[in-house]
């Protein structure tokens, strides 16, 4: 694993250094830094159930920020490879198949807590701005934190394997994002009579209800071992699929 460093460092570079990095981290700091503040605003009238924390992490705007930026964050990472001439290169270079996978969704894994980080601050600037905030659950709030962490995960190893089907960064975006829709519609849409038989795994399988748990600070053990299960998975789909091309 002697080349997971540079590698990592390549894509981070990428990320910071070209324009999509700082497009992505303003529009997301924006939307939820935004709706952070609305929500603040609304339960300072008067109590809510779940408090601040329940309302920001099980708000659409959350569901939102997570849909928009797992697609931008991945749909580079091969695509952009097969677009610029330079997978070949890449592929017959000293590294392993396993390296250029991990380093690439570390990448996008490090840019993706890096756009949460700076939320962390919110209800420390309001509070400096002189906002009345309702009191906060730390532990519901951290609890929060490691379900998008989870979630997140899972999420960017899809983005990461559509971006290695496709060769145009926008077809990586729309099918990462296809996916991650019927995904977080698990467990809302009826399902027909004759599915019975699996209608009992959608509540299982829904990321909401997963969600629902960790912002109230109830961390499932059922949920953590699903999303990293899923995230090892995805990943090493990505591994066979990046060695069975190098092999042709």
């Amino acid at each position: 694993m002697k080349a997971f460093l540079p590698l990592w460092k390549r894509e981070l570079q990428a990320f910071f250094l070209t324009s999509i990095g700082p497009v992505v981290a303003a529009f997301f700091l924006l939307i939820t830094g935004t709706h952070f503040w609305l929500l603040a605003s609304r339960l300072a009238q008067g109590p809510a159930d779940g408090g601040l924390t329940a309302a920001f992490f099980g708000s659409p705007v959350f569901w939102l920020a997570m849909l928009v930026a797992s697609p931008l964050l991945t749909m580079r990472l091969f695509a952009e490879e097969y677009r610029s001439g330079t997978m070949e290169s890449l592929m017959t270079a000293p590294v392993s198949e396993t390296e250029v996978v991990l380093a690439k969704y570390a990448g996008a894994c490090a840019a993706f807590l890096l756009l949460w980080l700076p939320t962390l601050s919110y209800p420390f600037v309001l509070e400096l701005c002189g906002a009345r905030l309702p009191p906060l659950d730390w532990g519901a709030m951290a609890a929060g934190y490691l379900g998008t962490a989870l979630i997140g995960a899972s999420f960017l190893a899809l983005g990461l394997l559509c971006s290695l089907f496709a060769r145009h960064q926008v077809v990586a975006a729309i099918a990462s994002l296809t996916l991650l829709g019927l995904l977080l519609s698990l467990g809302s849409v009826e399902l027909p009579a004759r599915l019975d038989s699996v209608r009992h795994l959608a509540p299982v399988l829904s990321v909401p209800l997963h969600m629902a748990d960790f912002r109230s600070g109830i961390v499932d053990s059922r949920a953590v071992t699903l999303h990293l299960s899923a995230t090892v998975l995805l990943l090493f789909t990505s591994i066979r699929i990046l060695e069975a091309r190098r092999l042709r």
